[in-house]
């Protein structure tokens, strides 16, 4: 026997259909919340159940203070292994938009065992948050730590300029011997959530990174959150051929 759609997911449904036909408009508000129960026929309980639903699947973002809003498609980005930036999967399309902001610290908890130093060693930390054309929807989060000997002063506290930091950290750090990641899909956390204004029952891909150089010292620590909807991960694994001469 097939089963009969709960209110939610008829809801769910209208309200997807309304998006995908072009009735609401990206970037467009909906209906308040209270309105829409009216128009449903249903509780406040079971409307907000079903725009869970489309926040879920990425269609509609909740604005606290303003309501909820259709979002604009998002472009998918791919993690590229090895200690690389992000990149869009069209390469025609613009840059995201990054702002960045640097704080100094003293090492505390993880941070100690991330980058091997004692509690309270002076670091850097580079907090960086891609920005969605006009949409101004955030995209992705990344926080990265560095020794304080290997933070550029010249760095202000608040910028926009990506490759330009990246450009200054290349040149204290010392070339890279090594790159560890850890990837795992777990969700949010209530912070990473409303920064990233996604829903809490939507999983990110979580990435930790470490790099060394040579002697074995940790030169940065990253921490990357990527909302699920949106992100990839992709490894590249080169085999040394074993080229031995035979007849010998």
């Amino acid at each position: 026997m097939q089963s009969v759609p709960s209110r939610r997911h008829v809801i769910a449904d209208d309200i997807r259909n309304q998006i995908s036909t072009g009735r609401i408009k990206a970037g467009e508000r909906l209906p308040s919340e209270a309105q829409l129960a009216s128009r449903y026929a249903v509780s406040t309980p079971t409307l907000r159940s079903a725009l869970a639903v489309l926040q879920g699947e990425g269609l509609v973002e909740k604005i606290h203070g303003k309501g909820n809003f259709v979002r604009y498609p998002r472009r998918r980005i791919t993690y590229v292994g090895g200690g690389h930036a992000l990149r869009t999967e069209s390469p025609v399309e613009p840059a995201l938009r990054v702002s960045i902001r640097t704080t100094n610290l003293q090492a505390h908890g993880q941070l100690t065992c991330l980058l091997g130093v004692s509690a309270n060693s002076p670091l850097t930390e580079f907090l960086c948050l891609s920005h969605e054309g006009k949409s101004r929807s955030p995209h992705s989060l990344a926080r990265i730590y560095v020794p304080r000997d290997l933070s550029p002063t010249d760095v202000p506290a608040e910028s926009h300029c990506c490759k330009t930091v990246e450009a200054k950290l290349a040149e204290l750090r010392p070339p890279l011997a090594e790159v560890r990641e850890r990837v795992s899909a777990r969700p949010p956390t209530p912070e990473e959530a409303a920064t990233l204004r996604i829903s809490s029952a939507l999983a990110v891909l979580a990435i930790t990174r470490v790099a060394a150089d040579s002697t074995g010292r940790v030169v940065e620590a990253a921490l990357l959150v990527l909302p699920g909807d949106r992100a990839d991960a992709f490894f590249t694994t080169h085999h040394m051929t074993d080229e031995r001469t035979s007849g010998e």
